[in-house]
Formats: structure tokens, C-alpha cells, sequence
């Protein structure tokens, strides 16, 4: 036995593996066509869109609630401002209202800055994949 020949024989009954008795390796996976690309970064965009909406909507939201007036009516007119207009005017027994109290204002700008963020990084991301699958996704062209 040589310093080379560290392999162990092979067990009674086996055959050694030879290069015809190996099975084929598997073939590599193909690329994505570029007609895929293209779907998933159109599908990518308008999900951004879907984000960008529901992100303007949450922070309208909020903003109705930090200024718009609300309680009760004397002469047509609410009696409450808004806890932007008037931080102190909740104090009020008759201006308790659970969504014009701080904290639930805070979780409401909490939840818009989040969809900001998600927004802001869907639209990013769909114009990359665009970029990558050779399209733009807005529908304008390059100038010369």
C-alpha cells in the first residue's frame, strides 16, 4: 500500500463507483424569461402603489383627528377643537374621546410611518426590478 492509496476497499457484493455508473448530475435551473421579470416587476410596482394609497390614507386620517373639531354641538358648532388646535381642551369631561387622546394618536402616526417606510421601499424596489428586467415600469421612455 502506497502513501497515496488511503481509500478503503470496497465492500463485498458493491460495485466501485466508475464514471458510467455514477448517476448524471442534475441540470442547472434556468433563468427566469424576461417576460417573467417584467410581470413580477409591474406586479411589484402596483403593490407599491397599493402601499403609497394606504399610507395617504392612514396619515389623512390622522390629521383629521389632530385637527378636525368633534364633541358635542352647541349651535351647530362642535365644542371640542382639535388636540392640535387646542392640546388642553380634552381635559374636558364632555371632549373624552378615545381616538383625541395621545396615546391612540401616537399608535395612529406610529402606523402611518410604518406604511411610509413599507411604501417607500416596495416603489424602490419595484423600480430596481425594473431597471434589472430592461423595462421601465412607469411607461416613460429614455431620452437619446
Amino acid at each position: 500500500m502506497t502513501a497515496d492509496d488511503n481509500s478503503a476497499p470496497p465492500a463485498p457484493g458493491s460495485t466501485p463507483e466508475t464514471p458510467e455508473t455514477q448517476a448524471p448530475a442534475a441540470p442547472a435551473p434556468a433563468a427566469p424569461a424576461a417576460g417573467d421579470d417584467r410581470r413580477h416587476a409591474r406586479r411589484t410596482g402596483v403593490w407599491s402603489s397599493v402601499w403609497v394609497m394606504l399610507a395617504l390614507v392612514v396619515w389623512c386620517w390622522f390629521a383629521y383627528l389632530m385637527l378636525a373639531d368633534y364633541g358635542p354641538e352647541y349651535g351647530g358648532v362642535p365644542g371640542c377643537p382639535g388636540p392640535l388646535v387646542e392640546p388642553l381642551a380634552g381635559e374636558q369631561w364632555e371632549c373624552r374621546d378615545d381616538l383625541r387622546q395621545w396615546p391612540a394618536l401616537l399608535g395612529i402616526l406610529a402606523l402611518a410611518a410604518v406604511t411610509t417606510v413599507v411604501a417607500a421601499a416596495t416603489t424602490v424596489y419595484a423600480r430596481v426590478l425594473a431597471r434589472l428586467a430592461g423595462g421601465d415600469w412607469t411607461g416613460a421612455r429614455r431620452g437619446g
